[in-house]
């Protein structure tokens, strides 16, 4: 298969299991036999797992990719010179039975079957969708890629840029949702001081670590300038567009000495923040990396996409929104466990330890 030689010399089987065990079981089986697929996972050196899974099954495979989201221009290129085809939201035909989506890049296309969408992103622009569209976000494994792999991601890119003294430093994270939640104990565990900026009327608040030094309400301006004041790194992961777009925040934070991130999709700081004032120009810090996620963390992410497309094909699903089944879920996150690296984190990210 084309992608061997690169996902062989690069990685091993423990650190992706999930999709090492569709593979094996597709190409036996061949679920996607003969259907067109347009993916667009974004397009990383660790995608490729992802793509040898859905070639196992059977299914012709087209590549979407858009401004939207980041992507490896270096494995891009390679999938042309393999003669692949890679479209964007302009270029693309409406003629797929499948999209594999992610952010709502091509929700405007009719695929026979439906869509199976990677991010909570994207959910928005599926409201009203005319086929049935699987939220992968929806389910309990996305948590493992959005809190671990995410957090991870952000300490080993500080870390490229020479960023590694993190003991006893003030850390503010904005959010405490699933990616603010994986930050925040990635700095806990580095022996930083954390505070936490969130709404503290939702339950995201109300169970977050003891060791975090404050939690601050995202309303209580004055106490939100106090920390910035005194910190050493600023991270938004809010997952709202403009959410630090407060004029005395905004002037707080041009005036700190902090080095300030963005871990979200989107612009979370605002107009008034040159992207030059941002690590990345605001874009997210990990997609600094060559691997934005580690492939261990992503593995039963890419294992679930996959899966909901194959279910889609087994099931007739009326139109509209739909979770991933649990037993899809249960199965994956038990192989995982079993043959992957990542056994005790993924037992304390779901309470067991």
């Amino acid at each position: 298969m084309q992608f061997d030689s690169i996902i062989e010399a690069v990685y091993r089987k423990a650190e992706y299991p999930a999709i090492d065990f569709q593979t094996e079981a597709w190409n036996i089986s061949r679920p996607l036999e003969g259907l067109s697929i347009l993916e667009a996972t974004p397009v990383f050196r660790n995608t490729l797992v992802k793509y040898r899974a859905l070639l196992a099954a059977g299914a012709t495979l087209s590549f979407g990719i858009s401004d939207v989201v980041q992507k490896d221009e270096k494995i891009v290129n390679w999938l042309h010179e393999l003669g692949f085809n890679v479209v964007t939201p302009l270029t693309v035909n409406d003629q797929y039975d499948l999209v594999l989506d992610c952010a709502g890049q091509f929700a405007a296309l009719t695929p026979r079957i439906g869509f199976v969408e990677l991010t909570r992103s994207g959910v928005y622009k599926y409201e009203g969708a005319s086929k049935p569209v699987y939220i992968a976000d929806s389910g309990i494994i996305k948590r493992i890629e959005t809190s671990l792999g995410t957090g991870d991601g952000y300490f080993r890119a500080l870390s490229l840029l020479g960023y590694t003294d993190w003991k006893k430093k003030y850390f503010v994270v904005f959010g405490s949702g699933k990616v603010g939640r994986g930050i925040i104990a990635y700095a806990l565990r580095y022996g930083a001081h954390v505070s936490v900026v969130t709404d503290t009327r939702i339950e995201d608040a109300n169970n977050l670590p003891q060791e975090i030094a404050s939690v601050v309400d995202f309303r209580d301006i004055d106490s939100i300038l106090s920390l910035v004041s005194q910190a050493h790194y600023v991270v938004s992961a809010t997952g709202h567009v403009n959410a630090l777009a407060n004029e005395k925040i905004v002037k707080s934070i041009m005036h700190s000495k902090a080095l300030v991130a963005n871990m979200g999709v989107e612009d979370e700081f605002g107009p008034e923040i040159p992207a030059s004032r941002v690590l990345n120009q605001k874009r997210p810090l990990n997609f600094l990396l060559e691997e934005p996620t580690h492939l261990m963390y992503i593995d039963a992410t890419f294992a679930l996409h996959n899966a909901l497309a194959v279910k889609l094909v087994e099931t007739t699903l009326p139109a509209g929104l739909w979770e991933p089944p649990p037993e899809i879920e249960r199965e994956l996150l038990e192989v995982t466990r079993d043959r992957g690296l990542i056994g005790d984190d993924l037992d304390f990210l779901l309470g067991k330890k």
